[in-house]
Order: C-alpha cells, then structure tokens, then sequence
C-alpha cells in the first residue's frame, strides 16, 4: 500500500510540474462553404439534389459530410 502511495505522488507532481499545454480549436469554416447572395452562407456540394442550403448542415442524406465521393450524389434539376 505504501509503495502504491508513493507511485501516485510522484505521478502528481509530475502531473503538476508538466508545462500546460493546450490547442486551443477555432472554429474552423468548412473549405465547401459557399456564399449565394440573397440566401447567405451555405456547405456542402451546391450542384447536389440533397444539399439543404443551410449554413449547419449539408443534405439529408449525409449531413455531416463529406461531399467529396458521396455515393447518394444526384445532380440537381436545371428547373430547381
């Protein structure tokens, strides 16, 4: 028991002697963001059947993406 003590000790100083380092995450835009005047920002691959036009997701089918080799990719109708 007292070896085992001394173990977690000296893993808490060591713990506590350990320079903090932390990555700090920005909110990365996604590189398939686009910008269609009169809608706003939207993700995702606009020539797409399934894209929701929406700054938060990009289809129903694959919402998180990515669109990049999608398999449920349809175009979209020239009349939409």
């Amino acid at each position: 028991m007292h070896k085992a003590k001394e173990r977690a000790q000296a893993r808490l100083r060591a713990a506590t002697q350990a320079p903090v380092v932390r990555a700090l995450r920005r909110n990365q835009l996604p590189s398939d963001r686009y910008h269609i005047e009169g809608v706003g920002y939207i993700i995702g691959d606009i020539t797409c059947k399934f894209n929701a036009c929406s700054a938060y997701i990009r289809c129903a089918v694959n919402p998180s993406g990515p669109c990049e080799n999608c398999f449920h990719y349809e175009p979209r109708n020239s009349s939409s």
